[in-house]
């Protein structure tokens, strides 16, 4: 097998979010995609595989974090169609079969690469007690993802307020299936970015994410709708840290950004 290790969601190497990506003639047991994973030991892992001619999809594609497969990803979708579009295994728009339907990856002329994924279903709910205490803020409001994403946004008070949690990741756990999206208004828009998030999610075993694809596709329409744009830019503040730019198209979200491969060789085992 063939790996690379690629840095998504940005134009330079160790930034963004790393993605290991393999492709492959077929998928293994779930068992050997998991070790595999693990080995790897980033947020994701995508395992990808030509479909014959003539179907919905041109390749089919999974995604891995060291310790679950998950039902969507952004930046591996990211990650893989880069790879494809720089070795000439795919020329033009790619359509995925995954486990959240056809996603369709889209190289553009100036490098960067945009995805058409499923704007996330966002429904309001009480802030769960405890989850202040949990996060170590105060959040202003709090948002159900739907299936897809699996996390629990919550708006908090400003940019500062989001770049300094310390969140207690092991209390995060109890309040989604994944974990927990923190976002706020930018508090300079002139620095090229219209919102702030980070996320957390300890029940795949990611205590922080770098840059999360899947998680703009509820950034977008909870802040397209807040700021009158379908076009933002959303910044996630992680140490590593990464931009997304985002567009609404109603139940769509383009997703858009650049990768680097920094890591190619060969799996022995």
């Amino acid at each position: 097998m063939r790996i690379r290790i690629v840095d998504a969601f940005t134009d330079r190497p160790f930034a963004g979010n790393p993605a290991g990506v393999l492709l492959l003639d077929a998928f293994p047991d779930d068992d050997r995609l998991q070790k595999v994973a693990m080995e790897v030991n980033h947020a994701e892992t995508a395992f990808a595989h030509r479909l014959p001619e003539g179907g919905e999809a041109d390749w089919a594609l999974r995604w891995f974090t060291p310790v679950a497969e998950v039902a969507m990803c952004g930046h591996a979708t990211l990650a893989t169609a880069h790879v494809l579009a720089t070795t000439g295994a795919h020329q033009g728009p790619v359509r995925f079969a995954t486990r959240s339907g056809v996603l369709i990856a889209t190289p553009l002329e100036d490098g960067s690469i945009t995805l058409d994924f499923p704007t996330a279903p966002l429904t309001e709910v009480d802030v769960p007690d405890g989850v202040a205490g949990a996060l170590g803020a105060e959040p202003r409001a709090a948002f159900d993802t739907g299936p897809n994403v699996g996390d629990l946004l919550v708006e908090l008070a400003d940019e500062k307020t989001v770049r300094g949690l310390t969140p207690d990741h092991k209390a995060l756990a109890a309040y989604s299936s994944r974990g927990i999206i923190a976002t706020a208004r930018a508090e300079d828009p002139s620095r090229g970015y219209d919102y702030v998030s980070r996320c957390f999610f300890p029940n795949v075993g990611i205590d922080e994410d770098p840059v999360t694809g899947s998680a703009h596709t509820a950034l977008a329409p909870y802040w397209s709708a807040r700021l009158g744009s379908a076009e933002l830019t959303g910044l996630q503040a992680s140490p590593r840290s990464g931009r997304v730019r985002t567009e609404l198209r109603d139940d769509r979200t383009l997703l858009s950004g650049r990768a680097v491969t920094v890591i190619e060789g060969d799996l022995l085992a």
